[in-house]
């Protein structure tokens, strides 16, 4: 009985110990292990100003004087810290243990993301590194802890976003706050964890749905798969509805067919439980990975956009992801889901995610509500047209493709964002070869490259426009006036003017006529319409606020404006296949969302619904 007691004392601390770790959840929902270890919670750190921590051997430490809360960034509240001026070198430390359970399998060290280059030592020594500051990685470190003992595991993490060379998206480059630009995030920003896996385990896979065909093709990539199998086993409920076996191999594929689809979408976003097991020749349980995967297909015909082979209009608002205390992380699970829920409470079906990867548990979220996203980079910041800045580019938006591309809320890739000073040479290279690699990462999905500015190649074309009078906006459409500028012959690589909005860009004419375009074509940032508390009294904060276009006098003159948008462009959805609303909330001085930068409603929500609930008048869309 005492032994009885002393386990359910122990299991009750654990259980206490893991509810109170912040952003405790499993970071990884679409490839879920069961055994592993969450590392977020107190940390030491210290700053390293002029960059000389190496030289005074920072990573042999065993502790630095200062505490932060991982994984909160150190300009964030919730990290304890709150230091927002230019941070270029922040050094971590805590102490890792390795389960006795864990004996006889390699132990992977997994990071989230840390902003921006980051340096990974275990008692001195160094472990790995990792470049970008955006996509996770994962560092084998079994040689290191194998004995069991604890360890001194120290992280170095570097950022300048001055030098021009680094994805920064919405980070400023000055010292405060203005306009659209925010306070910065430097160094681990979302979770640490550790977990052990089989030297012959599943690494990754790639899920591709196809609907017209009625299966599930799947191809893995193992660890080492010598002598191994691995099957994956899809779901309906507790129903096996279908499985195969094959050898692990990272030539193998698995196909599984599905004879009567559920297919994913907003209005059902059904979702089928997918399970891998990779077995040894005796059958022995080597990996057992859980993974989930909706069943759907984008792609455009003409100009449109598709959802399962039905005409899709895109209700889409602009989300930056920036949270009060968090920064670029959201402060719990369950925050990332009330987002979510507030865009489609206020009568959206989706979102443009600006500048910056979301974190894997947003997707999952979307993945659950049937909620549709564009996965974007953070690419302000950087030099479009640098060689160099085109190769750090690159490998982490290789990164981000593959960690994403099996989410199904996901319809869009656009890797960057108004890109309206492009050079004649290198950027036309930059942006195809991003459309080549993306499209050999994932062929399932529209490329869209460059959101609002000069297009190169792409399946969908943009353009952005603030006009806040309705008549206005709309005549700048719909006669074209957004679309042509000059002569009716094509333009060559060596254009003389690139103007804001203006598509002066390489092949633009193979995208529009003066009649309609010919790919899908959406005004994919629009509105930004400026409102502040009290502003129906007095508009006399434009000094502590920022927004689009004179703001308005009265909330009847807000929803007036808002509305006679959204009616304007319903009025040419032959045109325009789509928007995206700035913006969902409030971030910092930037003061145009939906919704306060608390979450806290700003407006008449049911209001606010069906003027952003209106669907063109044509019954087939």
């Amino acid at each position: 009985m005492k032994k009885t007691l002393i386990s359910l004392l122990m299991m009750v601390t654990a259980l206490t110990s893991w509810a109170q770790l912040p952003r405790a959840e499993y970071p990884r929902p679409q490839f879920e292990r069961q055994d592993w270890v969450n590392l977020n919670g107190e940390w030491s750190y210290t700053f390293d100003f002029v960059g000389s921590g190496m030289e005074k051997k920072l990573y042999e430490s065993n502790g630095f004087s200062g505490k932060i809360t991982v994984p909160f960034c150190p300009e964030s509240k919730l990290s304890g810290v709150e230091y927002t001026d230019f941070i270029n070198n922040i050094w971590y430390q805590r102490q890792i243990t390795m389960p006795a359970s864990w004996k006889g399998r390699n132990i992977m060290l997994n990071f989230q993301a840390v902003y921006y280059n980051s340096e990974v030592f275990v008692d001195g020594t160094l472990a790995g590194r990792h470049f970008g500051g955006s996509t996770g990685f994962s560092i084998d470190i079994t040689r290191f802890v194998s004995d069991g003992k604890p360890h001194s595991l120290v992280v170095h993490a570097y950022s300048d976003t001055r030098t021009l060379k680094q994805p920064a998206g919405k980070q400023n480059v000055r010292l405060n706050q203005f306009e659209c630009m925010y306070t910065r995030t430097t160094g681990i920003w979302q979770t640490v964890w550790m977990e052990p896996v089989s030297p012959n385990a599943l690494q990754s896979a790639q899920v591709i749905t196809d609907i017209d065909q009625k299966q599930v093709v799947i191809r893995p990539q193992f660890y080492n798969a010598n002598g191994a199998t691995i099957t994956a086993t899809l779901k309906e409920g507790n129903k096996v509805i279908a499985a195969q076996t094959v050898g692990a191999s990272d030539a193998a594929t698995l196909v599984l067919p599905v004879k009567n689809p559920k297919l994913w979408s907003p209005e059902s976003p059904y979702l089928y439980d997918l399970t891998y097991e990779v077995k040894d020749k005796q059958g022995t349980v080597l990996d057992k990975v859980s993974s989930y995967v909706g069943m759907r297909k984008i792609h455009v015909e003409g100009n449109r956009v598709y959802l399962n082979n039905e005409p899709f209009y895109q209700r889409l608002v602009l989300d930056q992801g920036f949270y009060p205390d968090g920064i670029w992380t959201a402060p719990s699970d369950e925050a990332l889901k009330h987002d979510i829920e507030l865009s489609m409470a206020a009568g959206f079906n989706g979102a443009r995610l600006h500048q910056k990867v979301f974190e894997e548990r947003f997707h999952y979220w979307a993945d659950k509500l049937g909620y549709i996203t564009w996965g974007e980079a953070p690419s302000w910041g950087m030099n479009a047209n640098d060689p160099e800045v085109a190769r750090n580019f690159t490998t982490e938006w290789r990164e981000e493709v593959i960690r994403d591309r099996n989410h199904p809320s996901i319809v869009t890739w656009t890797p960057m964002n108004e890109e309206f000073w492009p050079d004649r040479v290198q950027f036309p290279r930059f942006v195809t070869d991003l459309y080549t690699l993306t499209k050999q990462l994932d062929p399932t999905r529209p490329f869209h490259d460059v959101s609002g500015g000069a297009h190169v190649k792409t399946d969908i074309y943009t353009t952005h426009n603030y006009e806040q009078d309705p008549a206005k906006l709309k005549e700048i459409i719909f006669n074209g006036k957004e679309w042509f500028q000059g002569p009716h012959e094509p333009i060559d690589l060596y254009w003389t003017n690139v103007g804001y909005n203006r598509p002066t860009d390489i092949n633009v004419y193979k995208y529009l006529t003066y009649d309609a375009p010919t790919i899908p074509y959406l005004l994919d940032e629009f509105g930004g319409i400026k409102w502040v508390k009290g502003q129906d009294k007095a508009t006399g904060n434009s000094n502590q606020s920022w927004g689009y276009g004179e703001p308005p006098h009265s909330l009847e003159e807000f929803y007036a404006r808002l509305e006679g948008q959204v009616d304007a462009l319903m009025s040419i959805a032959n045109n325009v296949w789509g928007y995206c609303y700035t913006q969902l909330t409030d971030v910092e001085q930037e003061q145009n969302g939906v919704y306060f930068y608390d979450r806290t409603s700003k407006f008449d929500m049911n209001r606010i619904k069906a003027i952003f609930s209106k669907k063109p008048a044509d019954s087939r869309y």
